[in-house]
Formats: structure tokens, sequence, C-alpha cells
């Protein structure tokens, strides 16, 4: 029974590097080059906690299933992995000091390793079924390859083949096992991105349809305005037929950028900036242009508040929040800003109106694409402000009371200058 338990450890610590890789790295790490390196230390790791926490039996022999990584380090990344991995077991198996072990050890890895590289580009091109019995059948041959190399040293007894026996029935379950558990994970994650992929076809396509709808409303008045121009008793309104030609021409334009501006990828020049100096720019750009609106601006801003982020996408998510903010009050009132260090770090800015407000189904919808309040809105500038600051890994929340007015609560992960 003890050796049983011995065994599970040694099947626990060869399984942490699997579920750490899936779990940690595989959504963060996208090229293939650094995967195989993140890869190899894993394998690597799982190999040396194998063969510090051994099986021992029969006067100091030891087993364990350091052959499992090297397997799958092998097979899946090649072999450049395998060299490095059966490297790594001879050197640190000599640390242990010379012995029969580390005769035995070199001997199976050499007779193993030409037939675990000859069979690796095979097994990445067939599929499941054929991969487990590939890689069961490499377990058997190794272990019964070690099982006769160590009786040719040492001789047969029946405790030790007892004990090897175990270890070649435990060494193929596990095989089989990890295996099915590494190619389920593979289809799984596989199965997410064709989800997500899926899932962005259908936003585009959905965007398609309404931004064609959208942009044609404005083409089709000023086309209408541009015929009554044409006309040869053309009244005396031709200055406001331009004007507003000019002005449907601009919401036009207004409407590509920001469907633009969402579905482009982003070359943000990443910096350390201070968040303070920026709502105190946007600030003063809003009020310059807004002097008829009858709009103050209220603020509590703290210095020296800093994080990283790409100034120009910060301020045109400033931007587009603070110019909603005063759409929101046709008849004036007052904005509040302020901008704070908090305790733990972060950096919170707060953006109060006093302005229409908003039911809860409202604020719940805000950000989606074409979802305005506003009679000519688009409402794809508060998406791209929405997507900018989940971009700088900040988080937004929205409360509003209708008549009351709305606050926009944004904070960003701080940095220490």
């Amino acid at each position: 029974m003890s050796i049983v338990k011995d065994f599970l450890l040694q099947f626990t610590l060869m399984v942490i590097p699997i579920f750490s890789y899936f779990t940690f790295i595989l959504e963060k790490v996208k090229e293939d080059r650094s995967i195989k390196m993140f890869m190899t230390i894993l394998w690597g790791v799982s190999i040396l906690l194998c063969m510090s926490f051994p099986v021992e039996y029969a006067g100091g022999a030891r087993l364990d299933i350091r052959f499992i990584p090297l397997l799958f380090g092998t097979l899946y990344l090649g072999v450049r992995s395998g060299v490095f991995l059966s490297a790594l077991i001879i050197l640190y198996r000599l640390s242990f000091g010379i012995s029969m072990g580390v005769v035995t050890t070199v001997v199976v890895l050499i007779i193993m390793l030409p037939v675990i590289f000859y069979v690796q580009r095979l097994f990445l091109r067939v599929n499941r079924d054929r991969r487990i019995i590939i890689a069961t059948g490499l377990s058997f041959l190794y272990c019964v390859c070690g099982m006769l190399v160590f009786a040719g040293m040492n001789g047969f007894s029946i405790p030790v083949l007892k004990v090897q026996g175990i270890h070649l029935l435990f060494t193929i379950a596990v095989t089989w096992f990890c295996t099915v558990l590494i190619d389920k994970i593979r289809e799984i994650h596989q199965l997410r991105l064709e989800v997500q992929d899926s899932e962005r076809f259908k936003v585009i396509s959905e965007l398609t349809g309404v931004f064609a709808h959208e942009i044609r409303n404005p083409l089709q008045v000023s086309r209408g305005f541009l015929q009554l121009l044409d006309e040869p008793d053309l009244p005396f309104r031709q200055k406001e037929y331009i004007k507003l030609s000019i002005e449907e021409l601009d919401r036009a334009n207004e409407i590509i950028h920001d469907f633009l501006a969402l579905g482009k990828p982003s070359n943000s020049t990443y910096g350390t900036i201070n968040v303070s100096e920026q709502l105190k720019r946007t600030a003063s750009l809003i009020q310059t242009f807004n002097v008829n609106q009858q709009v103050e601006f209220q603020t509590d801003i703290q210095d020296h508040c800093w994080m990283r982020a790409d100034p120009q996408k910060l301020n045109q998510s400033l931007l587009n929040i603070l110019k909603n903010a005063v759409e929101s009050m046709p008849n004036g009132g007052t904005v509040s800003l302020s901008c704070h260090q908090t305790a733990d770090g972060h950096i919170r800015l707060t953006v109060k109106d006093q302005g229409i407000g908003m039911n809860p189904k409202q604020v719940q919808r805000l950000g989606s694409p074409y979802y305005s309040l506003k009679e000519k809105g688009t409402g794809l500038g508060m998406m791209v402000s929405y997507q900018i600051i989940h971009s700088f890994k900040g988080k937004i929340s929205v409360e509003s009371e209708e008549g009351v007015g709305t606050e926009f609560v944004i904070e960003f992960p701080g940095v220490r200058t």
C-alpha cells in the first residue's frame, strides 16, 4: 500500500505542469516558440519533482515516472525539448552519485530516445486514438526495457518484479490518462477560439447592417438638399440648406470615424502618464467648445495620479464621457470631476452630471453598439470608450437616476513614480 501511495504522489507531481500551462500560460502566450520554451521548463520541473520523491524498494533501488514528462515533452514539443529533458534527467541522476541506477538510466534512454524521435512527427499527424496507442505503447516499451536492463545487471527476484510490474501498469495508466486529458483540453481550447471567432463575426455582421442604415440616412438628407439647390426657382433658404447638408455629412463622417476606431487593430503607445493632467486638459477642451451651453465644471483633482496607458486613447475615452455629460444637460448645469489615488494604489476618476439621467435598463445597455439616448447618436463613441478603459485593465461603473443625473466611476491600476 505504501508503494501505491508513492506512485500516486508521483502522478500528482507529474500532472501539475499540465494544469499550470493550460490555466496560466495558454491564454497569455501566443507565440509558438515561447509556448515550447514554457512547456519544456514545466516538464523539466515535473521531472525534477518526480526524481526528488521516488519510490524506493529492494535496498535502495529507485523507481519514478520521469519518463512520462520526457515522453510528452518530446512528442508534443519536438526533438530539441527531448534532448534537453534527457540531459536534465542524466545530470540530476548523477547528482545522487554514480551507481547502477545511473547506468540503467543512461542505457534505457539510449535505447528509447531514437524510437521516440522516430515516431514524433507521426504522433502529431494522427488522430487522438492513434496518439493514445503510440504514447501507451512507448510507455510499455520503456518499462519493459528498464526491467530487462535492471534484471540483466542485478538479477531477477519476485519482490523486485512485483514492484516493477506495478510501475509498468501505473506508467501505462498515467500515460493513457494524460494523453486523453491533454487532447481534451486542447480540443476545448480550440472550440473556445472558434466560438470567439464566431461571436466576433456575428457582432461584425450586426454592426455592418446597422452601420449601413445609419450612414445612409445623412447621405439621403444631403442628397435631398443638393437636389433643392439645383432648382431654378430656389427659395431664399440656400444658406440653410447648405448648412444642413454639411451637418449631415459631418455626422456621416463621425459615424465612419467611430466605426473605424471600434474595429481597427490597436497600435497603442503605452507610457507612464499623469491622469490628473489628462483630465484637466480634456475638461478645458470641452469647456472651450461648449461656452454657450451654460455648463459649469467643478474639479477636485489630486496631482500626480500616475498610470500606464496610451495618452491619446485615454483622452479619446475621457472626451467621449465628458461630452456626453455636457450634452445630457440641454438647460445647463454642473459637471463634477474628481481624480484621486485610493488607499490600495488605484486611480479613481469620477464624472458626475446633473442631466436627464437614465433608468436601470438604459444603464445596463450603455456601451452597447448603436445604443444612444441622443436623437442622432450612434452609441459607438461610448462603446469605444468602454473598450479603451478595459484595454487599460480599468473598471467602469455607472449610477444614474432619471431627472437627477449620472455618475461615472472609473478605476485604473496605478503605478509608482
